[in-house]
């Protein structure tokens, strides 16, 4: 693949949508998806490929759009691919305990699904589902597999993104086992608007239940409910149903300090 001239591995990939074709009938009929369509520069593959290789990518991509609620894949089933969010925000969770879960990430628009099922096994560790109505572009996984050897780019940006979600996770994983329980909480508030951002009122932009917050916690909703009620009374933060503005956040920071 490495000798071939990098036009001769785009015919060939246009070539491809034909052989691909019956499996993305499968996958159609199976998931029951509208197509949509995405913009080719917008999520983490199309930002990391040449410029020629978005006509492969075109040609070879399945847009799905799912509903609110709607699981886009679950633990335990074998990995058919890759997915980039175009549009919408989807939580990545695992079950936790019985009839729990810990959710571990909240993806936003622009990110990749599916990376945590590659290795040998090639299974999904994790589940991930729509927290509204979303669009994802699908792309199966030998395609994937050699857009990484044609696209140097895009190997290197996913092998930092390796170390920055393995770091993230020794973080988390350290929290969980050294923090109390209001500074995780206040650790997820914090994380939360770094990735969503607040609008001009400071309301955090995205709307999530306490339920998923508590588990993004690690917590119990009970216990999280005590402490955001605390939070407002101490003028740390104010809600608006499922609205949360953090309104002094060196004082949300301190919390997150290990004890």
């Amino acid at each position: 693949m490495f000798l071939m001239d990098f036009y001769d591995i785009l015919k060939l990939f246009y070539d491809l949508k034909h052989i691909y074709s019956p499996v993305k009938i499968y996958f159609c009929m199976e998931m029951k998806k509208k197509d949509t369509h995405c913009d080719l520069k917008s999520c983490f593959l199309c930002r990391g490929c040449l410029a020629g290789w978005l006509a492969a990518i075109e040609a070879n991509r399945q847009n799905l759009r799912f509903r609110k609620g709607e699981i886009i894949f679950q633990v335990g089933s074998r990995v058919a691919g890759i997915y980039f969010l175009y549009k919408g925000k989807v939580k990545v969770h695992q079950p936790w305990g019985l009839e729990k879960e810990l959710i571990l990430h909240f993806a936003k628009e622009g990110d990749i699904l599916g990376y945590r099922g590659l290795g040998n096994e090639k299974i999904y560790p994790v589940s991930a589902t729509a927290l509204e109505d979303s669009v994802l572009c699908f792309i199966q996984l030998p395609f994937f597999e050699t857009t990484l050897q044609v696209n140097h780019q895009l190997t290197y940006s996913l092998m930092n993104f390796y170390a920055n979600e393995l770091q993230e996770a020794e973080r988390r994983m350290r929290n969980l086992a050294l923090m109390d329980v209001k500074g995780r909480v206040a650790a997820t508030l914090l994380s939360v608007a770094n990735d969503f951002g607040q609008n001009d009122e400071g309301y955090i932009g995205i709307r999530l239940t306490k339920q998923d917050l508590a588990a993004y916690s690690g917590t119990t909703y009970e216990t999280f409910s005590r402490m955001i009620n605390d939070l407002v009374k101490e003028g740390i933060i104010s809600v608006s149903g499922k609205n949360i503005a953090i309104l002094k956040s060196d004082m949300l920071e301190n919390l997150t300090s290990y004890r």
